[in-house]
């Protein structure tokens, strides 16, 4: 039985008594409060047990709440530096592509800049040769036209630089003096 239910039943045995008048005492019908205290006896028991399990019960829910608790914190934090882990991979990887990036630039704009240069220097050289020619053919020509028949006309003697390269080795070269004479066809 409840003891809370037999603590009413013994407040109403209480009540139902006969006051003493002039003072503080009632009377009570002493077989029904025994038979109230020996259930009371019976029952405290029954209610420490009952107690005691629900405090059981309530420890046994804190320490699964608390161990599901530090389970989930150690997950999160599990997580976290995975995702840490991860962000930081992602970040040396986009600044290792950057550098990438930045290397193929400055290469490219070295190499473009060594072509420009070789077709400078190409065409310089090609402007020299045909300079060059060119003056032969007017000299030709000169010499053609205005020359007696009989006379003996040397070819201007031009010295021809051709600039070194990297991969070519040329030299300085002279034209030899050739003599023509009008008529002879040579």
């Amino acid at each position: 039985m409840d003891i809370q239910h037999l603590v009413d039943r013994l407040e109403d045995l209480i009540d139902e008594g006969r006051h003493l008048f002039g003072t503080k005492y009632t009377m009570i019908d002493e077989e029904r409060a025994l038979e109230l205290i020996d259930q009371m006896r019976i029952s405290i028991p029954e209610e420490i047990e009952k107690s005691a399990r629900i405090m059981q019960q309530r420890e046994r829910i804190l320490s699964e709440a608390h161990e599901e608790a530090a389970r989930i914190v150690q997950q999160n934090r599990i997580k976290a530096e995975a995702m840490m882990d991860e962000d930081s991979r992602v970040t040396a990887a986009m600044t290792r592509a950057e550098s990438i990036k930045e290397q193929a630039r400055q290469e490219a704009q070295r190499i473009t800049s060594e072509a420009d240069q070789y077709v400078l220097d190409q065409l310089k050289r090609l402007e020299g040769l045909l300079t060059r020619n060119l003056t032969e053919v007017r000299n030709g020509l000169h010499v053609m036209t205005d020359a007696p028949a009989t006379q003996v006309t040397p070819v201007v003697n031009q010295p021809v630089h051709i600039p070194a390269q990297a991969d070519h080795d040329f030299d300085l070269v002279e034209i030899e003096d050739e003599y023509y004479q009008a008529g002879q066809g040579q």
